[in-house]
């Protein structure tokens, strides 16, 4: 019997205790159907979060189950194998061997494999054996095979491996029940006294499928490695790597063991190398040995229990395959689909966030009414919280449209597909296929698009299509590039220029992140890139449940997790706009506006004033509602130029001086970093026009048109002209103005690079504005 190197792995402390819930886990290659047996087994008894550390998700239902109270359900992310390339890969292997806190070792695996690919889905369940927990294998979509005309033998196929193999169509529940009882089945039985002890990866007679039989020269590689690290690590760290660690040390490429043992980089590869000649001197090749040697250990198991048809027609879906993957006709396809999806979300979220949009307003009317007596706590609670709940929800609705499509698009296996024909467009940026979507989702709304980078299993291009996907020219920005077109680039060149300007600020973005996406993957992220190898699941019916669960799902992932962050952001700008508010500045106002006032109606400053200090309507019919809103406004205005926010906007305005911004559009930036389309409301109130101006408001176009620079080399000179205008659209194509996205990012990925996002887009859009403004002054001048 050959010896067997490595530790032992100790379960949770508690393991086999009844004071602890026993936690089965899921496991399977993509696309083999093992979320939708998670939804089976759990129901609504779900929850999502994430592993510590990294954005990996973390789902986890209960399952109730014979004399079991309940059983935790986790469900892994899909992985091909052990070899831990990508952060899912980690998750799944880390959670195998115990690793990562408050998360126990799993009782029981669930292997879901494809019952039509049964080979290369069984390489990971050979895997999992080494770790020496139990195992049941869930035979899925057993209905496709027989379609491809593939009998397999489940009772053959059980007793080859040694464990319960449950054939299951978990689309249809299909063999649910019969798997439910294979568990309970191994969980009685590793509660019984036989078991109830430490599992180790060298214990044969723990339930599973027998651990591999290694060649020799395996067995002194890994030996190899177990003396390296006891000799530079000393007994301690030494005793906490496993047997399969070891294994995935000698056979993977990058693996992410040394880091957690603390053992350095220089020393582990050094040992790694020497481990490896011993695979080297029996003719063994370290990077395909551990694949030649299990696929032929499979094959030896398989002999028998796979039946595939002798002669077999193309099936339907190698049929669609040849329009929807061709090089012409399946990009079209996709072009007028995409075109649909978005045209789609456009057209169903407007409605709904209008209507959150007139609900808010309505609440924040009712709040103010209430609270009239108190003006600070009514703007705390209008403008803050409201606002601030406000700001979040009317996401909502873009974001359920948009995951809806991407579950439906990736149940009928249609998503693969797709990335296949867009790698061909995005690899030589350093991108790959999968990109496209959170890119063409973020011309939608940014947040979604980021949200969909998950799908992207190579974590350096997933980080790049995040850093670069706010740069896609979002609704929001829409009313920036309508008020500034419409004002100042239709009057002067016509309705063909206008359109042609506004399609051209859409192409913007893009056009930067190709280079953009170029220098992040060359200068900017470390890391090896993963080759984008996708298999082609078969076409699928989606389940409408499946689907919307998922959409629900993403749907409240937003609202927990970037909801509290932008609700945070709101309440903290409301702050820099609000305060200080001093009576002095509010005297000053009123002052102003008694002149403006008496001068323009030909009437005495002392009447004006007296009907000011009395705000009576009737007193005097030239003193009505309109000229009572105007005073609001003026004093609002005030406020607004002498806070938080408006000293700093004077304060960093000569830093936007070379990009034509006076202190007004430099205050109108700073308030609508939160989120762009701010702008607006704020140049109203500056204006003295109040917030509830919009891009089509003929009063705020005149006040920009009327606007002059108070005081320098330019006073007196327009603020608004048309190298400005272009300077403003250019800045707002370019930077991150969206504390909702910022917030998404430091979810999805880190706060370093939420930052990082942050200041580079923030240093592109003042450079883009500069030339910009610099360039076309110049052209318009000659």
């Amino acid at each position: 019997m050959t010896h067997q190197t490595g530790t032992t792995i100790a379960s949770s402390p508690s393991h086999g205790s009844p004071e602890r819930q026993r936690e089965i886990a899921l496991i399977g290659n993509p696309n083999t159907g093992k979320t939708t047996l998670f939804n089976r087994l759990t129901g609504a008894r779900q929850r999502v979060g994430n592993y510590p550390g990294v954005t990996v998700e973390k789902k986890l239902g209960t399952l109730k189950l014979g004399d079991h109270a309940s059983v935790a359900v986790i469900d892994l992310p899909g992985a091909y194998s052990l070899a831990a390339a990508s952060a899912d890969e980690r998750v799944v292997l880390d959670v195998l061997m115990g690793r990562i806190p408050g998360t126990a070792r799993p009782d029981v695996v669930v292997c879901v494999v494809d019952a039509s690919n049964l080979m290369r889905n069984l390489f990971l369940a050979s895997q999992v054996a080494d770790t020496g927990i139990p195992q049941v294998v869930a035979l899925n979509m057993m209905d496709c095979a027989r379609e491809q005309g593939v009998a397999v033998d489940p009772g053959l196929l059980s007793q080859r491996l040694g464990v319960p193999v449950v054939p299951i169509t978990a689309t249809r529940g299909e063999g649910v029940e019969e798997l439910k009882r294979a568990i309970h089945a191994l969980l009685s039985a590793a509660s019984s006294e036989t078991l109830n002890r430490q599992l180790t990866a060298d214990n044969p007679s723990t339930p599973g499928i027998a651990p591999m039989p290694w060649p020799a020269s395996v067995e002194q590689a890994v030996g190899e490695l177990d003396r390296a690290i006891r000799h530079d690590l000393g007994g301690n760290e030494a005793s906490s790597v496993s047997r399969v660690e070891l294994l995935r040390l000698l056979f993977d490429a990058h693996s992410a063991i040394p880091e957690r043992l603390g053992w350095p980089r220089s020393k582990a590869d050094a040992a790694i190398a020497r481990a490896r000649t011993h695979l080297e001197q029996h003719g063994l090749d370290p990077v395909s040995a551990e694949a030649m040697l299990r696929y032929g250990r499979l094959a030896e198991l398989l002999e028998g229990v796979i039946v595939h048809p002798g002669e077999r027609k193309p099936t339907r879906g190698e049929s669609a395959d040849r329009v929807l993957t061709h090089r012409v006709w399946g990009l079209l396809f996709f072009v007028g689909l995409m075109t649909l999806v978005f045209q789609s979300i456009y057209t169903l979220a407007g409605p709904l966030m209008d209507g959150i949009d007139a609900l808010t307003g309505w609440m924040q009317e009712i709040a103010g009414g209430w609270l009239e007596s108190t003006p600070m706590l009514a703007s705390l609670v209008a403008d803050g919280v409201i606002g601030g709940v406000g700001s979040v929800v009317i996401f909502l609705p873009q974001i359920l449209i948009l995951f809806f499509f991407i579950a439906l698009l990736e149940d009928t296996g249609y998503m693969a597909r797709a990335a296949f024909l867009m790698d061909r467009m995005f690899s030589w940026c350093g991108l790959n296929g999968k990109s496209f979507v959170p890119m063409l989702s973020s011309y939608a709304c940014a947040i979604p698009g980021v949200m969909a980078t998950r799908t992207i299993e190579d974590p350096k291009a997933r980080l790049v299509t995040i850093l670069i996907a706010p740069l896609m020219s979002c609704s929001a920005r829409l009313p920036v590039y309508v008020l500034l077109i419409g004002a100042f680039v239709e009057p002067r060149y016509g309705p063909w220029w206008a359109g042609f300007t506004l399609v051209a600020m859409h192409f913007v973005g893009l056009l930067v992140a190709i280079p953009v996406a170029m220098a992040l993957n060359r200068w900017v992220i470390r890391g090896t890139r993963i080759p984008f190898v996708m298999e082609m699941p078969p076409y699928r019916t989606p389940q409408l449940r499946d689907v919307l669960w998922r959409m629900v799902e993403r749907g409240g992932a937003f609202l927990r997790r970037a909801g509290t962050i932008i609700f945070a952001m709101t309440i903290i700008i409301w702050a820099l706009v609000y305060f200080p508010r001093s009576a002095s500045v509010e005297q000053a106002a009123t002052q102003r506006f008694i002149d403006q006032t008496a001068a323009e109606m030909a009437l005495p400053a002392a009447d004006v004033a007296d009907l000011v200090e009395r705000n009576d309507a009737d007193a005097n019919d030239r003193f009505d509602e309109e000229l009572a809103a105007r005073l609001s406004n003026s004093v609002e205005g005030a406020f607004v130029e002498h806070s938080y926010l408006g000293r700093l906007g004077r304060t960093v305005q000569p830093i936007f001086s070379p990009a034509g911004f006076d202190w007004r559009i430099t205050i109108g930036v700073l308030a609508s970093f939160p989120a762009r389309e701010v702008i607006i409301a704020t140049l109203g109130i500056i204006y003295n026009l109040g917030s509830e101006v919009d891009e089509e408001s003929d009063t705020l176009v005149a006040a920009m048109r009327n606007a002059r620079w108070e005081s320098g080399p330019r006073a007196g000179e327009p603020v608004f002209t048309i190298p400005v205008a272009a300077a403003i659209m250019v800045f707002f194509a370019l930077c991150l103005q969206c504390g909702s996205t910022v917030a998404v990012i430091a979810r999805e990925s880190a706060w370093k690079w939420a930052i990082f996002a942050f200041c580079y887009m923030t240093a592109l859009a003042w450079v883009g504005a500069v030339l910009t403004y610099q360039t076309l002054r110049l052209v318009i001048a000659s």
